[in-house]
């Protein structure tokens, strides 16, 4: 069965870097398609992180290329399977450089944390009870 996949394309200052960055999250670079001006970063089988120094992203808009470090235009957010790994990957976040996204959202049945790469971008972790998701 055909699973759909998303491609997050985002502006970065220094590729390398966020290759560093992103590969201490634990996450892997695929070399088939990382260049110098860009960092193919695969954070599942369906999710992938297209790192672009910001004159290979240019390529792609004629629009502003957003200071995420001073402007918000998307938040990501990504699951976890418990609020540990919330927060084991929110740490990872901090240790390699990140900064804190925002306040620890804690509903209960629903937990969430945030962290800003080294770009700026906001990625968001939660996590949800199963048990609480109507099906």
């Amino acid at each position: 069965m055909y699973q759909q996949m998303i491609f997050v394309n985002l502006p970065v200052v220094d590729v390398e870097a966020s290759k560093k960055f992103f590969t201490e999250l634990g996450y892997t670079i695929n070399p088939q398609f990382t260049t110098d001006d860009c960092a193919c970063v695969v954070i599942s089988d369906t999710i992938i992180a297209m790192l672009l120094g910001k004159q290979r992203y240019a390529d792609f808009t004629k629009k502003e290329i957003a200071d995420a470090t001073r402007t918000s235009e998307v938040l990501l957010c990504l699951s976890a399977e418990s609020r540990d790994k919330v927060d084991e990957l929110v740490d990872r976040a901090l240790a390699a450089g990140g900064s804190v996204g925002g306040e620890t959202q804690d509903h209960g049945f629903m937990y969430g944390r945030s962290f800003d790469d080294l770009d700026g971008h906001t990625w968001e972790v939660m996590w949800m009870d199963p048990a609480a998701v109507q099906g």
